[in-house]
This record gives structure tokens, sequence and C-alpha cells, in this order.
């Protein structure tokens, strides 16, 4: 059995108040909710704010970037290692945004895996295709050729210390969500590509839907055989709608 995740990506958003009442409502609430695994990723700046707020808790940290590099002359980065020592267990990686914003490669995503593999961090490997791409019929051309970068590059047995999340570009901030077919139809064919690479790191890796997830919509796509919980955008930033996404996950 796969433990659900659900993981808050809180994006460049919040400040010391808001993060102190939204994380005082989280771990009020989200205790005792042993079927799902819950993190938050806030910006880097406020990771100690945030590990120091959960106390001992059962919330997991996580950070939104990190660098591939470990130490040296990389003005704004931070370092895997950095990461843990702050607290995190979890890092996204290969985010739509920092692929089409900052202009991140998949050779760029593949070293930064690697990287926080080595720290001891478990990345979340973000993966997904453009409107345009999907209304192309490239769904799978893209999401594999992302997937099988880092596959090739890493090896599949990092995978087992690893999260997938597929991201429709599409669906992110638009409020547009892929249905829970489309879900299932593309987390299935994500798990059959890393099971070409070894069929039991395929069966426990842990995948999961990334597209404008609200607790309207969660428990109808985490019902898929697939789909292991949420990446959490927008609604993450919302106590009581992130708690109801947590407790679907649980449910499912």
């Amino acid at each position: 059995m796969r433990t659900a995740i659900v993981a808050g990506n809180w994006k460049m958003n919040g400040n010391s108040e808001s993060i102190n009442e939204l994380m005082g409502a989280l771990v009020d609430n989200l205790q005792g909710l042993d079927a799902v695994e819950t993190l938050v990723c806030p910006p880097a700046v406020y990771l100690s704010q945030v590990k120091g707020l959960i106390g001992d808790a059962s919330v997991a940290l996580g950070a939104q970037n990190a660098s591939q590099f470990e130490s040296g002359a990389f003005t704004g980065e931070n370092a895997p290692g950095m990461l843990v020592d702050l607290g995190c267990q979890y890092v996204i990686l290969g985010h739509s945004e920092r692929r089409a914003i900052f202009g991140e490669k998949d050779a760029d995503i593949a070293a930064k895996f690697a990287a926080a593999i080595e720290a001891g961090l478990t990345p979340i490997l973000c993966v997904g295709e453009t409107l345009e791409e999907r209304e192309s019929g490239n769904t799978m051309n893209v999401v594999g050729g992302q997937l099988k970068a880092v596959l090739d590059a890493c090896g599949v047995e990092s995978f087992a210390k690893a999260v997938i999340a597929y991201e429709p570009v599409w669906a992110i901030g638009t409020g547009k969500t892929a249905t829970p077919e489309q879900a299932q139809e593309v987390h299935q064919a994500v798990r059959a590509i890393v099971a070409e690479y070894n069929a039991e790191v395929a069966a426990g890796v842990r995948i999961l839907y990334g597209g404008s997830v609200n607790a309207a919509n969660a428990a109808e796509l985490f019902a898929n055989a697939d789909v292991d919980g949420g990446l959490v955008g927008g609604a993450s930033l919302k106590a009581n709608d992130f708690i109801a996404i947590c407790r679907a996950a649980a449910e499912a």
C-alpha cells in the first residue's frame, strides 16, 4: 500500500503573520490523519519559521526548489544540504513555473534531482504538458520525455526515494482541472514508464496530481488507483481547504 501525500506549495506567498495563522490551524487539525502524509513548502525565507511552528506535529517540511550545487559562488541559490540543515525532508523540483519562467531544462532538473537524493531529501519531481501539447496529442511524449530524462540520468533506483507529481500546465492556477479520468490515464502511463525500468519501484512510487486541486474535487481525483495524493497550490494557503483536501486523501 502506498501512503497518500498532500503537499502544499505556497509559491511566493505569505508573510510572518499569515504563516503563523495558517500553521496554527494546520497543526491543530491535521493530527491523527495517519493514512495521509502532509507537508508544506513555504518560500525559503520562511522555512525556519515554519519548522518552529510545526514543532513535533506530524506535518513535514519541504522546499520549493534547490540548487544542483552543494556550495560555492552561486548567489541567491539554496544548496540541498542547507535545506536539510533547516529541517526539510522534501523538495519540489521541475515545477512548470521553474521550467517556463526561469528556463530550467530537463538536464538541470536531473542534476538537481541527483543532488537532492545525495543530500537525503525526497524530491517531488514535477512533469506536465501545456494546453497546446495536450490538444496536439503530445501529452505522453512531453511527460514521458521529462520523466525519462531523470530516469536515465539518475537511475530508476533513485525513484524509490522520490515522488512524482503530474501537473498539467493548463490546469495550474486557471481553475481548470483534469477530469478524474484524464488524471488516471496519465498517472497510469507514468507508472508504466517507470515499470519499463523496474516494476517494483514503479509499484511503490507515489504519483501526485497537481492542477487546481481543491476541496470540491479532491475526493474524486484521489479515488483513482494511480493517484496517490495532490500537490496543492492556491488551496494550500487556505487552512480549511487544505485540511479538507488532506482528509479526502486520508479517506480515499
